[in-house]
């Protein structure tokens, strides 16, 4: 069985391989750990390798999981990603728990991630989630929505507004995922002349991570080709 050690090691070189096509610097490429469904102790292997960010779908696993680590003291610097859709009575805890989140889609979560964010706690990064595919299943808003929102958003005093993220339409067909990341490429780039704080285009899983860094992805959100198959 292949080690979680050597599969992140294979990640971080198909990273710094990718970057180097796209005459990048691997350290420009964040990797966010996907670890929904995996147990606290694999974060803790995977932590112990260097990874610092890591990625979560499900709202009371993964509060679960920071708070048992929280307790523990030694994980301090963990940089927790909330990526699931996001219901708006389920707000709090992920305003309570996470330094980002990446699947904002409406206004109505963001206003009240804002208001629900603690004073103590340093403001929330977020990322607009944009459903580039239009596909019903998908949450996330197209590019029209996403302007408007990113501008609202931009006025919240309690977030920051940090980018946009991804999850393009799972085909085989390359030409038509490259155009998905191109558009969002496009959007990003955009959006971040209008706004300065604007650094973070996170598209790209384990499966197209090469291909979206080529297309200008800074963020690829990893968990398969880490953890393993999910539970």
């Amino acid at each position: 069985m292949t080690s979680i050690s050597t599969r992140l090691q294979q990640v971080l070189t198909q990273i710094e391989n990718a970057a180097s096509t796209s005459c990048k610097k691997s350290g420009e490429i964040n990797l966010l750990a996907v670890s929904k469904t995996k147990p606290v102790e694999q974060v803790m292997a995977v932590y112990a390798l260097g990874q610092r960010k890591f990625g979560e779908n499900y709202l009371q696993e993964a509060v679960e999981k920071i708070t048992h680590l929280q307790h523990d003291g030694n994980y301090d610097d963990i940089e927790w990603h909330f990526i699931g859709p996001i219901q708006s009575n389920k707000t709090r805890p992920i305003a309570e728990h996470f330094d980002w989140v990446q699947s904002i889609d409406r206004l109505k979560v963001a206003q009240r991630l804002n208001d629900q964010r603690p004073a103590d706690m340093p403001k929330l990064n977020v990322c607009i989630q944009i459903n580039i595919s239009a596909e019903d299943s998908k949450s996330g808003a197209n590019v029209q929505q996403a302007r408007r929102l990113a501008e609202q958003v931009a006025n919240l005093p309690n977030l920051v507004l940090r980018g946009i993220m991804a999850i393009p339409e799972k085909t085989a067909d390359i030409d038509k995922l490259k155009s998905q990341f191109s558009q969002l490429e496009s959007l990003y780039l955009s959006l971040q002349h209008q706004y300065n704080q604007i650094d973070t285009l996170s598209m790209g899983m384990t499966n197209d991570m090469e291909l979206a860094i080529a297309q200008g992805s800074n963020m690829v959100r990893v968990g398969t080709a880490i953890f393993g198959a999910r539970d």
